[in-house]
């Protein structure tokens, strides 16, 4: 019988934790704890490009992941965007390199992201702040690779 319960468990675990690593979704964990962001993903230069632009209102815990091909430089700007929003560049790894808290709806001024970026996640403006979101915290998507997903599967099991 207790073999039947775990196996019930365990099935039920697995969907679960691929929901949590799914391809709509978007996990930051640190000390303050974690959370997850519904994203629209943005892998194309045409994607990258319109971003966020021309968005009146996201939803609270909603977000864009930018995703690169390869690590590099990455710089933002806020032509065309009509909402405040916070930008968090991640390396390949997952590991949150730098914040960029508020940006001004609207402004040229670019934002960069510093070297060795493969991902970057938009908010809304004020949120990282709000959940203690800080450099040296942990991004997860399956967009980070084998290792990333196997490590989110695993988080999530625990």
């Amino acid at each position: 019988m207790k073999s039947l319960i775990l196996a019930l468990v365990l099935g039920m675990a697995a969907p679960l934790a691929a929901a949590a690593c799914a391809e709509d979704r978007v996990t930051i964990r640190g000390d303050w704890g974690q959370a997850t962001f519904t994203v629209e993903i943005a892998d194309t230069p045409a994607t990258r490009a319109q971003g966020l632009m021309h968005v009146e209102t996201m939803p609270r815990m909603a977000g864009m992941l930018f995703v690169y091909e390869r690590p590099q430089a990455v710089s933002f700007w806020m032509k065309n965007t009509l909402i405040p929003l916070d930008m968090i560049f991640a390396s390949p790894q997952g590991e949150i390199l730098r914040v960029h808290e508020n940006a001004v709806p609207g402004d040229l001024t670019p934002i960069p992201g510093g070297d060795g970026v493969q991902m970057v996640l938009e908010i809304n403006g004020g949120l990282a702040a709000r959940l203690g979101i800080a450099a040296g915290d942990i991004m997860q998507h399956p967009a980070f690779g084998a290792d990333a997903i196997l490590a989110c599967r695993e988080k999530t099991d625990s």
